[in-house]
């Protein structure tokens, strides 16, 4: 099999599943206990916690472990919502993942507003329109994702934290597309909380992070005996952060090193030659701003539900958006943000590439995908996509 679906999930590596190991087997201990063996094993999550902090430039007591990121993103945005009060508007954008989007509608049915600002055909966000939003009286915080789940395009977060600070409200970042793929120092960067989920960059499913930015309060999701130095109560997933220390460490060398150009010159060949070879295909989204390891392509008058399983049968993973939507019978929601038809939508895939990926595996994929689409259009015909369901 040719993965290229990193954006839904990464592999494990090699060395994080070494890193991990010892604490599934022999080092089992509960780092709560008093005992030597259990201090260790706190000792170890520690360490963690500094490599995942040194990652995204924060200090090592602002990183609170979690589940997953859906978590971190739950609990940071219940956590500025209780500190707002109802009746406060929430300010996102038309583009977020689905555990932002599903919270703000249920902040709604209790009495929040919601503003989502919308972008532009390049997927970036509307600068202008956000800052109309955030100088609204009733503006209470605002979140924003660092980069897209599905296109992969970075949005211009630094410019989005100045206005939403010069209005004098809170800052959130969906940064779970983007960190160990982009660099982000939030020495730089004026925000309260910043949500991180392992599985994206090479650690294991099941462990994310929630930075809170030692300046300002957080009402705990869980609560229980106290973990996580109150904010986050639950005995830890010890072998998972340990993964996920060892993952952000490893990252971070990577983009000390080199920024992924590796990573970036397997996606821009993967794209250089499908645009050559194979008719109609086209970008979506800004090829400027987006990260390294993400194509997202429309093939004109040709459905992705079609593509997807013969790929699959083939033997190439890939996606045609978010993991989360897949199976939801309706275009892609940040497609239809970014003002692209039904049809285009409908057309189109996305390989996300990782630090795993090699040329040999990318450039079977290319006549993978041209096999697949020649197949389809002679079934369909070029000038027309039939009735076939979709996944977004």
């Amino acid at each position: 099999m040719i993965y290229l679906d990193s954006n839904a999930t990464t592999q494990v590596h090699p060395d994080v599943l070494e890193a991990m190991l010892p604490y599934l087997t022999d080092q089992c201990y509960n780092p709560s206990s008093g005992y030597r063996a259990g201090k260790a094993v706190k000792k170890a999550i520690d360490k963690a916690r500094t490599q995942v902090a040194k990652l995204i430039g924060a200090e090592p007591e602002e990183i609170v472990f979690t589940g997953c990121g859906t978590e971190s993103n739950n609990a940071a945005l219940f956590s500025l919502a209780n500190a707002v009060g109802k009746g406060k508007r929430v300010i996102t954008s038309q583009i977020e993942h689905s555990s932002i989007l599903r919270v703000c509608e249920h902040l709604e049915k209790q009495g929040y507003a919601v503003e989502r600002v919308g972008v532009d055909e390049s997927g970036r966000l509307d600068l202008h329109a956000w800052k109309q939003a955030v100088e609204l009286d009733d503006a209470g915080f605002a979140t924003l994702m660092w980069a897209n789940n599905e296109t992969g395009v970075i949005q211009p977060v630094a410019e989005a934290v100045a206005l939403a600070k010069s209005a004098g409200i809170p800052f959130h970042s969906d940064a779970i597309q983007a960190v160990g793929k982009t660099p982000i120092d939030l020495q730089q960067e004026d925000i309260d909380f910043m949500s991180i989920s392992g599985h994206k960059f090479h650690a294991p499913k099941g462990v994310g992070a929630l930075y809170v930015n030692k300046n300002v309060s957080f009402d705990p999701l869980l609560f229980g005996g106290g973990q996580e130095a109150g904010r986050r109560s639950g005995t830890e997933n010890v072998a998972s952060i340990i993964a996920m220390g060892a993952a952000a460490e490893m990252m971070q060398l990577r983009l000390d090193a080199d920024g992924h150009a590796g990573v970036a010159a397997l996606r821009d060949h993967f794209e250089k030659r499908l645009m050559a070879e194979v008719d109609g295909v086209l970008v979506n989204g800004s090829k400027e701003f987006r990260t390294k390891n993400t194509a997202h392509l429309a093939f004109e008058n040709c459905e992705a539900a079609g593509l997807l399983i013969l790929l699959d049968e083939y033997g190439m993973a890939c996606s045609a958006g978010s993991a989360c939507m897949t199976g939801k019978q309706k275009p892609s929601h940040v497609q239809t943000a970014m003002g692209y038809s039904a049809k285009r939508a409908k057309s189109s895939l996305r390989i996300s590439f990782s630090i795993l990926s090699t040329m040999e595996e990318t450039n079977d994929a290319v006549e993978m995908v041209k096999k697949a689409v020649r197949k389809l259009r002679s079934v369909q015909g070029f000038s027309g996509v039939g009735p076939v369901t979709v996944y977004t």
